[in-house]
Parts: structure tokens; sequence; C-alpha cells
């Protein structure tokens, strides 16, 4: 019987390696706190009924204060998280046991000796459970698949695959309707002009400029732009694949896209939410072949203020298929061997001399309109994190030969403005036409996580002006901005980004923190992304004049959730694509082990040091391997001192370390620091190499 005063809510729960727990409700700015014997059989993903406890006074503490946070108990578990997981095989005292892959599962599986496919030492294996445990009673289950050995080539891959349930084949249905698309735009289609605004009729744009910039891999090559003058004034076109002129709502295809909702861009391979007869076929904007685009067509004056915009349907025909670094080599360097062999390559020999120099005018102008556009963004205060990310380039057999930072340029950025300013753009048309549409929205910061920040960056000599309620992000972007080059930006801005909400995917316009916009929408991917797709047959019904009263209900009904299931999805694809890379970087420093190189404190904790290669792998300096005194941490100040030497290590601080260790279950690396009794001579220096570009796929405007 429910107590006076006692307060349940539901959640779901999250185990660790200690025995305790945490339960994330919606709601509130902390997770919950489980003590060990208030987990209540509780597993891994299960959502939970939970009861707050009265702690540390004897009254229902708010969520955060002090730091604390709030306890509870488990009272019922609604439903079962994990059905199956992957881990590793073993057997153990006559015991098969599975070492589950997520390292928050603490507990081995136990597998009956019937239920064992006669798996050996070292395989991986999906598990089906068949009892969660309880108590000293130990989680069971049955192997259902056994991926290959640990050891294999490919399987690493594959068992994140199975984790995380990431789609495989395409559905036979969805297949037979992708095989009956064209692959070419044969015949005279229809066209217009401006001035010829006749609904189902496109307006050819194929007479205009238009390229593609991509990372070089890129195959499903979804967005083009066109920059002209007209005066002082810019008009930028940014051209989208019509891909729901082929994704028609309700088909197989569209039905498949929806459950994908996102392509996911594992380390070794990407798995694509549409079959690649699509989004490296007939939708792709590959150069030299008419291709259906929706248009977003902006006059932009030399301020970088929008003037005037407009949405069409349109034919188009990119000229060059660019990537970053060749657009890049242009700009600085005035190389234009990229276009001559892109036009090389369509058979273009007659006046290549004259196309080329059109191009690189209009990159050139596309420069000057994206340097504009950059200057306003900062100005009006949107945030950016610069934070590295990894590229890992591997040899045929899918082993990792080199780590390397993503490095942007003004090509990557350039792109990047201009699909943020259309994305802006058609949100804004589409909220005034009040309509029902898909955004994308980014919430202030939670008052909690903020109220944490500014005691944290306090302690630095920095602060944030505006109540915890009423924030600005020009507050945060001029924080990041102080940061720049100090020895504590890595783990303030680290900081701060958890601070932060996360974008999703909602019907309701409430502006776009994070960048700054009280408009924003994902309009600019739809061969990647389901919302985009979505929202391009909301703007061509009502081009078409066919958003009648029944559709706008239709739309209101369907739209809350296909946001839930993108917004869903998008988590477990960015959660995914980490795993894939936290993989190969554990892979990559086992082959390395024993060699030293130079690097930076990235974050300094009572259990260790995490050092940050110039590569951007990260280790672990555990303060059990510093011998040489015993070290004391200070909380405030993010300070390891040695209690007799005196000896200090803290942010931002230079260091040289030896790989000690590399955890390919765990998917963690170990560090040791290179001491007087290590010989430099024993293994070379590595210092973190770079590389032109990885084979992962970076595309602009996924904020």
């Amino acid at each position: 019987m429910k107590q006076k005063n006692e307060t349940y809510m539901e959640g779901v729960f999250t185990s660790t390696t200690k025995g305790f727990g945490f339960v994330t409700a919606e709601g509130l700015p902390q997770d919950l706190y489980v003590p060990a014997e208030f987990t209540g059989g509780a597993f891994y993903g299960d959502k939970v009924l939970v009861k707050l406890l009265p702690t540390f006074s004897g009254n229902i503490i708010p969520a955060g204060r002090d730091g604390r946070k709030q306890e509870a108990e488990v009272v019922r578990i609604l439903e079962r998280g994990i059905k199956r997981l992957t881990g590793t095989f073993s057997r153990v005292n006559h015991q098969a046991l599975v070492t589950p892959d997520n390292h928050k599962i603490s507990r081995q599986i136990l597998i009956r000796p019937e239920d064992t496919m006669r798996a050996v030492n070292g395989h991986k294996v999906v598990v089906e459970m068949t009892d969660y445990g309880f108590g000293k009673r130990p989680p069971e289950g049955k192997i259902v698949e056994i991926l290959g050995h640990m050891d294999d080539p490919g399987v690493d891959i594959l068992s994140i695959i199975r984790a995380y349930n990431l789609p495989g084949e395409f559905p036979e249905e969805a297949m037979e309707e992708a095989r009956r698309l064209p692959q070419e735009l044969t015949g005279v289609l229809p066209s217009r002009n401006e001035d010829d605004p006749a609904p189902g009729r496109r307006e050819d744009l194929r007479g205009q400029i238009v390229v593609t910039i991509d990372g070089p891999d890129t195959k499903d090559i979804d967005d083009a732009i066109s920059v002209e003058k007209d005066g002082d004034n810019y008009i930028l076109g940014v051209h989208i694949a019509d891909v729901s002129e082929y994704v028609h709502e309700n088909s197989a295809l569209d039905q498949e896209a929806l459950r994908r909702a996102t392509s996911i861009y594992l380390v070794d391979r990407v798995i694509p939410m549409l079959p690649h007869e699509l989004s490296n076929g007939i939708c792709s904007l590959n150069p030299g072949e008419d291709r259906l685009a929706l248009s977003c067509i902006m006059t932009i004056d030399h301020e970088g203020k929008l003037l005037d915009s407009r949405i069409t349907e349109s034919l188009i025909r990119s000229r060059a298929k660019l990537s970053y670094p060749g657009v890049m080599k242009l700009l600085e360097d005035g190389d234009t061997s990229e276009i001559t062999q892109q036009l090389g390559q369509q058979g273009i020999r007659r006046g290549m001399i004259t196309r080329t120099r059109e191009i690189v005018r209009m990159l050139r102008r596309a420069k000057r309109l994206a340097s504009v556009l950059h200057k306003q963004r900062r100005a009006r205060g949107s945030i950016d994190f610069d934070f590295a990310e990894s590229e890992v380039h591997l040899d045929e057999k899918g082993r990792p030969v080199d780590i390397a930072a993503h490095e942007r340029n003004a090509a990557t950025e350039m792109i990047e403005d201009f699909m943020l300013i259309a994305n802006e753009t058609v949100a804004s048309t589409f909220y005034w036409l009040d309509v029902p549409f898909v955004y994308r929205t980014h919430e202030k910061p939670p008052e909690e996580k903020l109220r944490q920040l500014r005691m944290f960056i306090r302690g630095y000599g920095y602060s944030l002006k505006g109540s915890a309620s009423d924030i600005h992000p020009r507050e945060i972007s001029r924080l990041l901005s102080k940061l720049s080059g100090t020895k504590e930006e890595a783990m303030i801005s680290r900081m701060t980004l958890r601070s932060m909400s996360r974008a999703e995917y909602t019907t309701t316009c409430s502006g776009h923190f994070g960048l700054a916009l009280s408009y924003y929408c994902h309009f600019t991917s739809p061969i990647r992304r389901y919302p985009d797709l979505q929202i391009h047959r909301i703007i061509k019904e009502y081009l078409h004049g066919k958003l009648s009263d029944k559709r706008r209900s239709h739309y209101a009904q369907l739209l809350p959730d296909v946001c839930r299931q993108s917004s869903l999805r998008e988590r477990l694809a960015d959660e995914a694509e980490r795993e894939s890379i936290k993989q190969k970087i554990a892979e990559y420093m086992k082959e390395h082990l024993g060699e030293e190189f130079e690097g930076v404190i990235s974050s300094v904790t009572g259990w260790g040091l995490y050092v940050e290669l110039p590569n951007t792998v990260e280790g672990l300096v555990p303060v059990s391997s510093l011998r040489d005194d015993y070290y004391i941490f200070n909380p405030e100040q993010y300070i390891l001192t040695g209690e007799h030497t005196h000896r200090t290590f803290e942010l931002g601080q230079k260091v040289s370390v030896i790989a000690s260790g590399a955890d390919i279950i765990m998917r963690t690396v170990d560090f040791r620091l290179a001491g007087k009794d290590e010989s430099r001579d024993k293994a070379p220096r590595k210092d973190g190499r770079k590389s032109e570009h990885g084979r992962r796929k970076h595309k602009a405007g996924r904020k």
C-alpha cells in the first residue's frame, strides 16, 4: 500500500559493474541513483517503476542539490529492455558462459549445455535471454547465432550490428520496388521558367553552374549548390535530390525507410536507409546526369541577410563531383586539377578551359558568400564545439592501419553554412504557412545542468551571464571562444557539451538553441534521413495545391510517430557509430603496445589521467601506475598532486606516454607515463600521423 508522501515514477534502468545502477526518468534533470540492495532484479535497459527514497536527511531531496543524486528503489520491472545481446563465449570450470560486449552488464550469462550451439572459446555469439537472474542466481540464455571467432576479420563490427539490432538486407518487396525504378531520366521533361508556375511542371535549372561537394568517397550525393550575383546580392541555390518522387508514402520502400530512419556510417561499412539502386543511382546527383531536385533559391545581401526565397521542383545537371580537399586546394592554391579531371571523366573536351573557369568563378563567389554567412552566424551566437572526429583507415581485411583527426576546412564550413541557411529558410517558410511539419529542435540546457556548469567553470575564472532559466546561446559561444588555446579547453568544452540538451525531431517549432535560430528543420539529406524525406512530401503537396484539410489532418496524426522513430533511430545510430570507432582504435593500439607517444592531459579524475594523442586516441593512465608518490586529487581544480614530491598533473599538460594495454572487448586503451626507467630507444615515437582523408563520410547539416 502506498504510504503518505511516497513518490513513484517510471524510467529506464542502467546497471554498473559495481552492482548499483541509475534510472533515467523523463522530466528529471539528473538520473536517480539505485543502491545495489535496491535494484530489485532489474537488468540493463529495463523499463522500471521506482520509489524515491528519503535520502540523507529523511526527506525527499530535489535531484541535484549539492551535486548529490536522489536515491530510488526499483519496485517493479515493467518491461525487459534487452531480449538479445552479443558477447564472447568461454568455458570456465565446466560452465559455459558469455561475457556481454556491453560492459555495463556486469554479470556473465550462463548457457546450459544443450544451448551452446557447439560454440568454442573466443566465439562471438548472439544470446537470447531466458532468465535475467536475481540475487546470487546468474542470468541465463541460449545461443541463437555464432558470428565467428573474435579474431576473424569483420566479426568485431558484426557484433556491434547485432548488439544494436541494426538492419541487414532490405526486404524483397522493397527491393522489387527499387529494381522497377529507372536508372536514368529519359525523354524530355516538362520544364518551366520562374514566371510559369503551372503545377506539376519543373523549373529547368540545367543551364546554371551547379556542383556537388562531399567527402572523396561519397557515393550517395543528395545536395548540390549554385551561387550567382544579382548586383550586390547573392543568389544561392541549394538543390536537394527529389527522393520523394521515387519513394511514395506507405510503399514497401517507404515503410522500410521509416523503420531504419537514417543511414548508419560504421567504421568499415554503410548501412543505408535506401537501397543502392536509389541512394547511389537515380536519386544521387551524379555529375553530367539530369536529376530531379527540390531547390531552395535564396537572395542574400552582402551582410548575410535573407531578402527573398522560393522553393521549387527543379531539373538540374551537376557540372562536377568535387571533394572537400579538392575545393580547398582550389581556393588556397588555385589548383583546378580536380575540376578538369571531373570534366574529362564526363567526356568533355571542347570548351574545357571555359567550363573550368566558370566553375572556378562560381566557387570563389560561393566562398565569399560563405564568409558573410559564417560571420553573421557567429554574430548571432551560434555554438560550435571544435572536437576533432576520428578517422580510421583500414586495410583490405578490415584491420586498422592508421588513426587520424578529421580536419575541417573552409570547404566543409562553406557547405555547412549553405545547408544551415537552407534548412532555416524552409523551416521558417512552412512555420508561417501553418502546416503540419517536422522541425529539428534543440532546447535550452536544463537549469540544473547549467548551474553545475557555472560552478565548475567558476574555479577556472570563467562565468556565464544570464539566469539558469534564461541564457542566450551567445554566452556559451563566448565561453568557448575564451577557452580557445587554453589548457582547460578540452575538458570545459566537454563539460559544456554534456550540459546541453539533445537535439531531436518534433512537430512543434521551439527553435534551435545551439544554432541560435528560431526556425530549423532537416531538409537537405533525404537519401540518408527520413525526416528530410517526410517534409519533402509535405512541401511538394503544398506546391501542387494538394494540401487539403484532409491531408493536413493526416499529417497531424502521422508526424508525431515519425518524429519519435527518427529521434530514437538517430540516437541508436550515433551510439553504434561511436562504438565501431572505439573498437578499431582499441585494435589499432593493441598493435602498438610498448610504443611511446606525445599527448596532452584531457581530463583528470581520482582514478587517473586521460591523455589524448594528436590523432584523437584517448587512453587512461591509472593513478595506481604513478608509483613515484601517493597522489591526491583536487576535485575543484582537477589536479593530481604528489603528497611528498608535489609533482602535479593538470589539464592541458603535455606528457609522454607508453601504450600499456588495449582491451578489444571493453574497447578501451591504457597508457603509462614514460619515465626515467623507460628507454626511449625501445620503440619509435609516434605523434599521430595525419592523412588527407578517411573513409567515413562527413556531411554538413547534422545539427
